[in-house]
């Protein structure tokens, strides 16, 4: 069993892991617990009523946090043409095509997002392993395969986050960092959560959120009132 260091151990007692509070008061508590020396994530973990192992249950979308991440996201951008430029006048970071291609074949991955245009696609495909593994291949769902690009970089940057269910039946997803000010962290979270309902799946029966919790990086989780968002 892992041995926590005194500073972990003394924000524990500060979080009723038996109790359910409401969520600025969770986030307060959560900021408060958070002792690391770097500007920890705050993430939120949310329980969903449904069963990972059925296809059409599967919960998967993405949603722009109003206050953003808090963290620079870097933008990869395949395409050809016109849309390069217009990648590069959006503000991404990397474009390119077969040379993007062969360098991250090379083992290259200085990005967060990849996007791509669909004529590209044939040829993203061959990456298929590589960026599937690590979560980065574009998907049509999540807006990252689009002509737009131009809007796809500008979500991104803004603080578009995308979310799927786990095989454990919940969703992870950052909604900030301790730094936020708690009514920031307070909207995005509401906006995770909304997004999450508006993507209830039609065959999900019963109580579709179950469990709202919080956590900091390093910290330990408090868990929020979830009957708010029903």
């Amino acid at each position: 069993m892992a041995k926590h260091g005194k500073k972990y151990n003394a924000s524990v007692k500060l979080i009723d892991r038996d109790a359910t509070y409401e969520s600025l008061e969770a986030i307060e508590l959560v900021k408060k617990a958070a002792t690391a020396k770097f500007d920890e994530t705050v993430e939120a973990a949310v329980r969903l009523g449904v069963d990972p192992r059925k296809q059409d249950q599967a919960v998967r979308g993405v949603v722009v946090l109003p206050h953003g991440t808090g963290k620079t996201q870097r933008v990869l951008v395949f395409a050809k043409g016109d849309k390069l430029k217009e990648a590069e006048a959006a503000g991404a970071d990397y474009v390119g095509d077969a040379d993007l291609i062969a360098k991250i074949q090379q083992g290259w991955f200085e990005f967060d997002v990849c996007v791509a245009t669909p004529d590209m696609m044939s040829e993203v495909g061959k990456l298929g392993r590589i960026l599937g593994g690590k979560g980065l291949m574009p998907n049509p769902k999540a807006g990252t395969v689009t002509n737009d690009v131009a809007k796809a970089i500008a979500e991104i940057k803004a603080g578009k986050i995308e979310y799927r269910l786990d095989k454990a039946g919940q969703i992870h997803a950052p909604i900030g960092k301790v730094s936020f000010d708690s009514e920031k962290l307070d909207e995005n979270l509401k906006a995770l959560v909304d997004a999450l309902s508006r993507a209830k799946p039609a065959s999900s029966k019963g109580i579709y959120l179950k469990n709202i919790s919080i956590s900091s990086t390093m910290g330990p989780g408090a868990r929020v009132n979830a009957n708010v968002y029903r």
